[in-house]
């Protein structure tokens, strides 16, 4: 398929800039696949579109403050980091800024000297292997030094550092939140539990392969990077008891969906414990082995986001629906509106 039959025209002003102050008082675009059609509601009212026996599945990664601002130690010059990937202890994938600069053996200091990393290896598209140094405990100094890494596309300020994770975050380890989590509160889903909705928690640490940017003109063609997943043997316990009485299991964000259907598609249709790395990309005409449903936010043009949930619902349906809700003016990316798939 071309990339191009994935854009829409998006205005700017459309791009949250700021999380809402309630969590749940977003706006929900509900898209019925069988039927083709689409009603507009607020998130807070998602209770009507659930029933008893469903299970939404939530990513508990918790971002990390991943992003840093250092000086390279033999010229003094400044640089940005944005840590992606553990690799090993205190070995990390990361993201630089200027990259073509930071060469194997380039020492970069950040804070004072109470933290330095050396390059061990250059990789393609900015990326690059640093091992750090530090005093302490890594994620207290990263804590105090690290800024949270907010998308490009977000130029205000965030002065809430919780207002970028989900309530349920617990797992460290992301260098992005899983944005279709952040309209929850511990209180919505209370009352979803009340009704009999389940929640089942998995793992993906949000990595590059979801926001790197699609460079082929086939999208057949373009490279995911891999992620680093994991569901528990309860995790998995209860969602094969989901599918046995015939419940709907719904994704709560791609990266959720990811997961799922990655391990679904390697114990053909059904779950157990897992841990690794998956680079499946979706796009259609795919066969969803794992998911009936799911709860996402609006995703960038040409994305490999936009291809996942027209695999779900057709890209056709699921462009019309972002004409929809552009001509409604909501509100688009991390921060912004979202939008239930059953």
């Amino acid at each position: 398929m071309d990339i191009n039959d994935f854009d829409y025209h998006l205005p700017e002003e459309l791009i949250a800039q700021v999380p809402l102050k309630d969590r749940a008082s977003s706006r929900l675009l509900v898209l019925n696949r069988e039927k083709k059609t689409m009603s507009h509601q607020h998130f807070s009212d998602i209770k009507s579109f659930l029933r008893k026996g469903d299970c939404l599945v939530l990513n508990d990664t918790k971002v990390l403050p991943a992003r840093l601002y250092g000086i390279k130690e033999d010229t003094g010059a400044k640089v940005e980091v944005l840590l992606l990937t553990q690799l090993e202890k205190d070995n990390w994938e990361v993201l630089v800024k200027p990259a073509k600069k930071i060469k194997v053996g380039t020492t970069l200091t950040f804070g004072d000297d109470r933290l330095t990393a050396v390059c061990l290896e250059e990789k393609e598209h900015g990326g690059r292997i640093l091992s750090f140094q530090y005093e302490g405990i890594f994620l207290e100094v990263l804590n105090e030094l690290g800024e949270m890494p907010l998308p490009p596309y977000i130029k205000e300020q965030l002065p809430d550092r919780d207002r970028y994770q989900t309530v349920y975050a617990r797992e460290e380890g992301s260098a992005a939140a899983p944005t279709a989590g952040l309209h929850f509160t511990t209180e919505l889903m209370d009352e979803l539990k009340d009704i009999g909705v389940e929640f089942a928690y998995i793992t993906l640490h949000v990595g590059l392969g979801t926001f790197r940017p699609v460079n082929v003109d086939r999208i057949e063609e373009h490279d995911m990077h891999s992620e680093f997943y994991m569901m528990s043997q309860e995790t998995a316990d209860q969602l094969n008891r989901v599918k046995e009485r015939n419940g709907r299991i719904i994704s709560v964000g791609t990266t959720s969906t990811r997961t799922l259907e990655t391990i679904a598609r390697d114990q053909k249709g059904s779950f157990k414990e897992s841990r690794g790395w998956t680079n499946i990309f979706i796009y259609p005409p795919y066969e969803f082995k794992a998911i009936d449903g799911l709860i996402t936010n609006f995703h960038l043009p040409k994305s490999t986001l936009i291809m996942l949930v027209s695999a779900l619902a057709g890209r056709d349906f699921i462009l019309s629906a972002y004409e929809e809700a552009v001509k409604e003016r909501y509100r688009f990316f991390s921060f912004g509106d979202a939008m239930l798939i059953l």
